[in-house]
């Protein structure tokens, strides 16, 4: 059933459309990556066009992760959730490619993928048909003059409000500690407005242990190594 709650509307002109990443090729793919770009990924590939229509047809819940990069984080949650349906969008090829693989490997049925920008998809997403929306160590744009850039925004979580499902949740980490300040910023902002999720956090535990519903995955491992500790942040829809 869509979600008719009065929530605060979108702001598109946040992100009238322009890139929010850098860019999308980095080494020359291998010859088993090719392969499954050319062969693989028509098969499993999903569009804005054709998402609606995707999720209507599936009878169980629905997940979407934004920026998948190796694809380690949605494969994992693939695999222990078979009854959902998984949406990945990756801009990077070389990311696509690795999830290519593990989806072969761990024969995952229920993944779908997108080789390109995420939010005219998420825009397309039916209202209240998430049960869970990703964005996991996205780009920090770490200089100000390129803060516009990053996902996290007005727009991002007043879509994400819209197609979250009520008690579905909202899943964000990152190991930048401006990037947790600035997700936190704007959720109060968005919560001035009326506001639509809970910060599920009574505890530093909260959001420093991931739990067992949450893999830590090789970007992570790579902050924690350089000494920058990852904050997980679960928000639920209310």
């Amino acid at each position: 059933m869509p979600d008719n709650t009065k929530r605060p509307s979108a702001d598109r002109s946040e992100h009238p459309g322009g890139r929010l990443f850098g860019r999308n090729k980095d080494k020359t793919l291998k010859p088993r990556q090719a392969r499954l770009v050319e062969e693989l990924l028509p098969k499993v590939s999903f569009s804005a066009e054709d998402i609606a229509a995707r999720i209507e047809a599936h009878q169980g819940a629905v997940a979407f992760e934004i920026g998948f990069g190796g694809g380690e984080h949605l494969a994992w949650q693939a695999e222990r959730h078979p009854d959902t349906l998984f949406f990945g969008a990756e801009p990077f090829i070389n990311g696509v490619a690795k999830l290519l693989i593990q989806i072969e490997e761990r024969k995952l049925p229920n993944v779908l993928v997108l080789e390109g920008d995420a939010r005219p998809a998420l825009e397309a997403v039916p209202d209240g048909a998430l049960q869970t929306l990703y964005l996991l160590q996205p780009d920090p744009w770490p200089k100000k003059r390129h803060h516009k850039r990053r996902m996290v925004s007005q727009w991002f979580l007043s879509e994400a409000a819209r197609a979250i499902k009520k008690g579905g949740e909202l899943r964000i980490s990152s190991d930048i500690a401006d990037y947790i300040r600035w997700t936190l910023m704007h959720w109060q902002m968005l919560e001035r407005e009326g506001g639509a999720f809970d910060w599920q956090a009574e505890a530093m535990s909260d959001w420093t242990d991931p739990g067992e519903d949450w893999p830590k995955t090789r970007y992570m491992a790579k902050g924690e190594a350089a000494g920058r500790p990852v904050t997980y942040l679960t928000f639920t829809k209310r």
